[in-house]
């Protein structure tokens, strides 16, 4: 994608990338990121900062700071990105929820409490907005501040979630919920990686998006 071999060489490199991410983005690409930049360039140090509402609302400086900003299409206009994967939202309750069979309605999201995240106009779940257009309001136990919490404030209750299902893949086993469709049509999550424009001829900053990029198709092979 970038030819950088001229300007910068990952194999001897001696720099740390900085990201600011939700526990999402991190648990399903941080993996697969950090063997691929380990491989090619075990002098290159990563380092994760949680993001957090504040962040999101000032994005100019939260990208002025970073090197990349993992987040969803649909949130920001007008910075450069880079796709990296697209992932489904599900439903989720507690295995033993005796009241809840195979297909979730719209009315049991309307009576079961719910596990969700923030809650607040700046929310990071865009599926649970849908439910309020639909005319659906969530009768909200819990908040939380990250999606890994979820499955375990689910599991052994009645309360629901929703959750992407390729995290829910790497930890809901361990915690006893089931996932379940949605009994709505949900706008599926774009994963991209937001960066600050003034990267754009930073030949160091090249050779991230090239990697950050084809680790992306990886993981959407999969």
């Amino acid at each position: 994608m970038f030819d950088t071999h001229n300007l910068f060489d990952p194999a001897t490199a001696d720099t740390e990338f900085t990201f600011t991410t939700s526990d999402y983005a991190l648990t399903v690409f941080g993996e697969p990121l950090s063997r691929a930049v380990h491989a090619e360039a075990p002098g290159v140090r990563l380092r994760f900062h949680q993001i957090t509402v504040p962040a999101v609302d000032d994005i100019g400086a939260t990208l002025a700071g970073t090197d990349g900003l993992f987040m969803p299409h649909g949130y920001l206009a007008g910075y450069p990105s880079v796709d990296l994967y697209e992932d489904r939202w599900s439903c989720m309750v507690a295995a033993d929820n005796a009241g809840v069979d195979e297909h979730l309605t719209r009315e049991h999201l309307a009576r079961l409490p719910w596990v969700v995240l923030h809650h607040r106009p700046t929310d990071y779940a865009p599926a649970l907005r849908q439910l309020t257009i639909l005319g659906v309001e969530p009768h909200v136990d819990v908040v939380v501040e990250n999606f890994q919490s979820m499955p375990f404030l689910v599991a052994g209750t009645d309360r629901i979630a929703l959750i992407q299902e390729r995290l829910a893949r790497k930890i809901a086993p361990a915690a006893e919920v089931r996932l379940l469709e949605c009994p709505f049509e949900v706008v599926p999550v774009k994963e991209a990686m937001r960066w600050h424009p003034t990267h754009r001829q930073d030949a160091r900053h090249q050779w991230l998006r090239d990697i950050v990029a084809r680790v992306g198709d990886q993981v959407t092979a999969h």
